[in-house]
């Protein structure tokens, strides 16, 4: 009956920690844990490439369980006050505060990040859970003068019901959090669809979670997961009762979760590829601007959302800043993530090595110069096979290599010679949308990377990097990107459903526009 197996390797201490024990499913409606009935997905961590675990996927007989169950659970926590609701939440940011080391460390030797990544991501959890809390008081609606004597009107939001999250391996828990915080306290459930890739992260988050919803008396179904594969990322998408499907992940795949949602009217939350890019102005601080441009290029191997993979560099620093690059990169350390000495982890498997190598292989055949040579490493201490070198390649923007995302740590250089618009002409010059930044110290180059003739991006930063977004601000992109928001600002308006309400007080019924109509 068993479907997973824990090794005796240094991460099982930590799996136990969190509750991933072998009589662990893959399938859960809260504290209730099913056994699947659909595939085997087995967990090998990209750092040393070791069995962590076997999780067995929903089959559909536990996905219409879960489905049930959560629609039971949604006509009782819609009932529950807001605040009380964020309360909820805020105790389960507690609950992660405590857990926050282990948790770090089981994504970054399950998902290949470094340790300290690792720690930052359960940070988002936290913040994002204290986000949630204030948005608890402030869901706020508008009222209305009417046209009509007596009338009164206003809107007000109310929960959508069942919300599917379809999460990436690239951040295995935050962005489910990032979903599940502000939709609970919106009055929604949800039902986690995490990457086959990472499975046991949403294992443990799931555990953590479910402590805190029982001691609370949450109502079964609130919060639930569904591991497995493609097909169950089609049943959310395909399935009428869920009225809105969050999906993170390739270009590919959302537009696929677009159009299937979209075929039954429902909404979907797309958060997709990025080609994001950084402009090196001639005036820009080019010590500051180096930091963001490699933590942006090799952070995660390359391999978020907001990674940078282009530098537009303006001619007359052009040389002297691939110099600070050449030996910026040349301090690289490339190794196990867990050792907070090292940079850079691995790929999270060898088809994403695969990936980079084609790339690399693409760019040489278009006539691109390699400024830092990739390639896999191996011996002791790489023997997972997914470790790479991250590379830097100078580029044209008419390649076709430079239009696509290639999730790795592979940077590609070009060179600008005009104003700054030459420069956003050339980063705009992308299907995708996500992220975006300017180093310059020129207000007047940064107002206008700012402005509507400006970047396309949905995040345009100025001295800073394109990744390493915070959770006060909507995070989302344009175009390819998908056009979805995640996280602050009013990105809770997402996760429910608009309704506006008109009050008659008076003692006659005058019609709208002025229509007279007698009986």
């Amino acid at each position: 009956m068993s479907t997973m197996t824990i090794p005796t390797s240094r991460i099982a201490d930590i799996l136990k920690k969190l509750g991933v024990h072998a009589e662990n499913r893959g399938v859960s409606t809260g504290t209730h844990w099913m056994k699947g009935e659909g595939p085997a997905l087995e967990s090998h961590s990209p750092v040393d490439g070791a069995l962590i675990g076997t999780v067995r996927g929903a089959g559909r007989a536990e996905y219409e369980q879960v489905i049930a169950t959560a629609r039971r659970g949604f006509e009782q926590w819609r009932t529950w006050p807001a605040p009380k609701r964020g309360e909820v939440v805020r105790q389960l940011g507690e609950e992660l505060r405590r857990h926050k080391a282990d948790l770090g460390k089981l994504v970054s030797y399950e998902m290949g990040k470094s340790y300290q990544e690792g720690l930052g991501e359960v940070q988002e959890m936290i913040d994002i859970c204290d986000f949630a809390v204030g948005q608890s008081r402030q869901l706020h609606g508008l009222t209305m003068h009417s046209e009509r004597p007596e009338h009164r009107m206003y809107e007000q939001w109310h929960p959508y019901g069942l919300v599917g999250v379809i999460s990436a391996f690239n951040f295995p828990v935050a962005v489910w959090s990032w979903n599940a915080a502000l939709a609970w306290v919106c009055g929604d459930v949800i039902i986690w669809k995490p990457s086959e890739k990472t499975p046991l992260c949403s294992i443990a988050c799931q555990q953590i979670t479910a402590e805190v919803f029982k001691r609370n008396e949450v109502p079964e179904g609130v919060s639930c997961i569904v591991n497995g594969g493609r097909e169950v990322g089609e049943w959310l998408s395909n399935d009428p009762r869920i009225p809105l499907v969050s999906a993170t992940g390739s270009t590919r795949m959302g537009k696929a979760v677009g159009a299937a949602v979209g075929q039954r009217l429902g909404r979907a939350l797309l958060e997709l590829g990025g080609n994001n890019a950084i402009i090196i102005s001639d005036k820009a601080d080019l010590n500051m601007a180096l930091i963001g441009c490699v933590f942006g290029a090799v952070g995660t191997a390359g391999q978020r959302c907001t990674s940078t993979r282009r530098l537009i560099i303006h001619e007359k620093v052009y040389d002297v800043f691939k110099q600070k690059l050449l030996k910026a990169y040349a301090q690289l350390r490339i190794g196990d993530p867990l050792d907070e000495r090292n940079h850079v982890g691995p790929l999270i498997d060898k088809a994403a090595v695969d990936l980079y190598l084609n790339a690399l292989k693409e760019a040489k055949e278009e006539g691109a110069g390699i400024v830092v040579e990739g390639g896999v490493l191996s011996g002791a201490g790489y023997e997972s096979g997914c470790f790479v070198r991250p590379a830097v390649v100078e580029v044209k923007p008419d390649m076709a290599i430079v239009q696509e995302e290639t999730f790795a740590p592979i940077l590609y250089l070009l060179r600008y010679s005009g104003d700054v618009q030459e420069a956003i002409a050339i980063q705009n010059h992308v299907k995708q949308g996500l992220s975006s930044a300017i180093m310059t110290l020129d207000l007047r180059e940064a107002e206008r990377f700012l402005s509507a003739a400006g970047s396309d991006c949905g995040i345009a930063n100025v001295n800073i990097g394109t990744s390493g977004a915070e959770i006060g601000g909507a995070f989302g992109g344009e175009k390819e990107t998908g056009g979805g928001r995640e996280s602050g600002s009013d990105a809770w308006k997402t996760y429910m459903r608009r309704q506006t309400n008109t009050i008659n007080y008076g003692a006659s019924l005058p019609l709208a526009q002025g229509i007279k109509f007698e009986v």
